[in-house]
């Protein structure tokens, strides 16, 4: 008879940290250093130059989500967003919309970082650094789901930031570089049928 400690077993642990590592190698990801002032010119000419089915973009805050979006809308951008400022119901109806392909761009806080699969989202931009490894990864892991091609970018503009970025490549053995002039489409982008798309 053969006996196992399972005192010092944490099956958990060991499960979430290899499925994160599987998700994470499965992506693009680049991170971007730039100042507070400099994101919103940064994030708009990502969207202009980027190939995407649908992109969703995290922030830290209610505000920050309501005023990113606005902004969005005003430059004509196809963008809605999703906060816990707002009922269930009307985050439900919003969901709903950008599920079905009505918007392209999300703005969202991490409300939106567990638990949504929608399967053609191939970008998350992090607008803000989340606070922990942990919500990285939930965060990225809404691009590049059900074994379609995915890209992550992450704006970097404090110490705090850069510990964090540090902290998720260590904990998810994992080498984020800066991103480059040019970026390969074929590397995150797969075309997906896309109906009612609002412009």
């Amino acid at each position: 008879m053969i006996y196992c400690d399972i005192s010092s077993f944490q099956p958990m642990e060991i499960y979430v940290d290899d499925e994160a590592k599987l998700t994470l190698h499965g992506l693009v990801q680049h991170y971007i250093k730039l100042s507070e002032l400099e994101k919103n010119r940064k994030l708009n000419d990502l969207l202009d130059a980027l190939d995407f089915n649908q992109v969703v973009i995290f922030v830290k805050s209610v505000s920050r989500a309501a005023e990113l979006n606005k902004l969005l809308v005003e430059c004509n951008f196809p963008s809605i967003c999703i906060h816990s400022g707002m009922s269930q119901e009307e985050r439900l109806t919003r969901y709903k919309g950008f599920k079905e392909g009505h918007k392209r761009i999300l703005v969202a806080t991490d409300l939106v970082g567990r638990g949504i699969d929608i399967e053609r989202v191939n970008i998350v931009i992090n607008y803000d650094m989340p606070d922990s490894a942990d919500t990285y990864l939930h965060r990225v892991g809404r691009a590049g789901r059900f074994g379609t091609k995915g890209l992550a970018i992450t704006f970097v503009s404090s110490a705090s930031d850069s510990d964090v970025l540090n902290q998720v490549q260590e904990r998810f053995e994992v080498d984020i570089k800066e991103l480059p002039e040019q970026i390969d489409t074929s590397t995150y982008s797969m075309f997906l049928f896309m109906p009612s798309i609002c412009f």
